[in-house]
């Protein structure tokens, strides 16, 4: 654990322990905790800094998130926050309501090519001959090819239309990084499944690691899928 992000995270226990709010608290950082008398009311699952190796070495692209659930699954998500911590901007979204971009409502690209999408690729992995292979045919196809350092951040530029795509298949993840972007991608309109183009129904657990798609429109989505295919 980085000070950075145990710095984050007792710092909104504080703010919440002021507020009297009962809750259960689920972090990468330090598991599972309760919190209040009625723990079970709410969900929150927390990734106090996405893109630490980013804050450490200063370059500016590091975010907070925050998912608020009813439930300990995914797919329960009904609030959710992305901060931009070095461009002071917000992602949020509610269920059934949209996403918001600092209140502005915001919707994915329209983008069909492949050709001229910009896609981001997580290649932060050790077995990188084994993950290039597996998209050999994604990035024979793309471009242009990025990758920021914070996969939360990441997600939520599909939702805006900064990019067209996010694909992270190594399934190394945790679902605390992408819980909160994958409530304001879906709610602005995108698509983010698994890599077999099933519903991500996974625990919220500091343990779950995921493996996914994120797509601006479906044009782009099953272009990806037709080629990862093999």
């Amino acid at each position: 654990m980085k000070k950075i992000d145990l710095a984050a995270e007792e710092a909104l226990t504080e703010s919440l322990r002021d507020q009297g709010v009962s809750y259960t608290l689920i972090s990468e950082e330090t598991g599972i905790t309760k919190f209040g008398s009625h723990p079970s009311d709410y969900y929150l699952t927390f990734d106090p800094v996405d893109g630490t190796t980013n804050a450490i070495r200063g370059l500016p692209f590091i975010a907070t998130s925050i998912a608020m659930s009813r439930g300990p699954s995914l797919q329960e998500v009904e609030v959710a926050l992305v901060t931009d911590l070095f461009h002071g901007v917000a992602y949020t979204a509610q269920r059934g309501k949209g996403a918001l971009l600092n209140k502005k409502k915001i919707k994915p690209s329209q983008t069909s090519s492949m050709e001229e999408a910009v896609m981001g690729v997580d290649f932060n992995t050790f077995e990188i001959k084994e993950l290039v292979a597996s998209l050999s045919s994604v990035l024979s196809k793309v471009r242009h090819t990025r990758h920021l350092g914070a996969n939360a951040l990441e997600v939520c530029y599909v939702a805006d239309g900064t990019i067209d795509a996010f694909i992270d298949i190594r399934g190394k993840l945790r679902v605390t990084d992408i819980a909160a972007a994958y409530l304001i991608l879906r709610e602005a309109g995108g698509i983010i499944v698994t890599p077999e183009g099933e519903e991500m129904n996974v625990p919220l657990a500091p343990t779950q690691r995921v493996s996914f798609i994120a797509a601006a429109n479906s044009y782009m989505y099953k272009s990806i899928t037709e080629l990862l295919r093999p």
